[in-house]
């Protein structure tokens, strides 16, 4: 799959001195109410899954991936600058804020805590993993954001982030954010661009972590949600009639090689996502979707994390955050 989508002209310095330590050194809609058939788990690969439409979401939904979403939480929180969003907005003038696939909740509970003034953040989610005590301005509800919308009162700012392999029709669900937002409101997309690649050619087509990564994008292809949205996103909001529209690309380091403190931090952290992330990433695509064997992705696993700890490539992800007005 190429990635159409231009890159930042700057580099990423390589950190000579990382060679020298180890992974394990650095860091030791309508709403739905919940019913008992929503609260309920689907079981498998050793990992819980959620129940409400079942499949839509092929990836766990337990404490040891909710912690992982958290970790991922921080990572964009620290690319973007220590920002939750980059929308010429501010939601303290009370504001009514959709969070789109909002997991654990955490960029809700933030943006709640950040912006008192905000009257109505909504978070929307198929599992029920968000926490009980939130801001007084945070709700959240359990629904199926593809399903038809019903909303009593149109948003001013709509979040989606990190739904990549989750959505079967973008175009739709952004067609209908824009018809769920208010005249002059606005569309904040935020995603990674998930063809991995080096600046300096050290990431090799055989490393385990590129095909980890086709493997999952060739899984989501085929029950027809692509784990690669993000180089389309533009052209599907401009499509939509949304105005203003602006992209930004932002550097996304998987370990701890770059010589910049705050990207080694992320890059470290997303080394961590890879090491212990791999399970969740690769258990329901590669052997469900896919029909590899345990063994087979028993091996890969392996091999992923043996790649993050061997120091020898310096891969890259783009962050691509979409921002766009509905017009007045």
């Amino acid at each position: 799959m190429v990635n159409a989508t231009a890159r930042p002209a700057c580099t990423v310095e390589v950190d000579p001195s990382d060679a020298e330590s180890s992974l394990g050194d650095e860091v030791s809609t309508s709403s739905t109410s919940i019913t008992s058939s929503i609260l309920r788990y689907e079981w498998k690969h050793g990992r819980r899954y959620h129940s409400y439409q079942a499949g839509t979401y092929n990836f766990p939904n337990d404490e040891q991936e909710q912690d992982r979403l958290d970790m991922i939480h921080h990572v964009y929180y620290r690319v973007l600058n220590d920002r939750l969003f980059l929308a010429p907005i501010d939601p303290d003038q009370g504001l009514r804020v959709l969070d789109i696939g909002t997991g654990t909740g955490i960029w809700s509970v933030d943006l709640g805590d950040q912006h008192p003034g905000a009257s109505l953040i909504m978070g929307i989610d198929l599992s029920p993993i968000q926490p009980l005590w939130v801001p007084p301005n945070v709700k959240f509800i359990i629904d199926d954001i593809e399903l038809d919308w019903n909303e009593s009162q149109p948003y001013d700012y709509i979040h989606c982030r990190y739904m990549a392999g989750s959505i079967k029709d973008w175009p739709r669900l952004i067609r209908q954010c824009y018809e769920n937002l208010k005249p002059g409101g606005w569309l904040e997309l935020q995603e990674s661009a998930n063809t991995l690649y080096s600046e300096d050619n050290s990431l090799k087509p055989d490393n385990a972590m590129v095909t980890m990564m086709n493997g999952l994008m060739e899984a989501c292809e085929k029950i027809g949600r692509t784990m690669d949205p993000a180089p389309s996103m533009k052209e599907w909001v401009q499509d939509a009639g949304f105005e203003k529209v602006k992209q930004e690309i932002f550097k996304l380091p998987i370990g701890s090689w770059p010589k910049d403190p705050r990207l080694k931090e992320i890059g470290t952290l997303l080394g961590v996502n890879f090491v212990e992330g791999v399970e969740a990433f690769t258990a329901a695509p590669f052997k469900d979707i896919l029909g590899w064997s345990e063994e087979e992705v028993q091996i890969l696993n392996a091999n992923v994390r043996s790649a993050i700890r061997r120091r020898d490539a310096h891969p890259l992800f783009d962050f691509i955050v979409i921002t766009a007005q509905k017009p007045e």
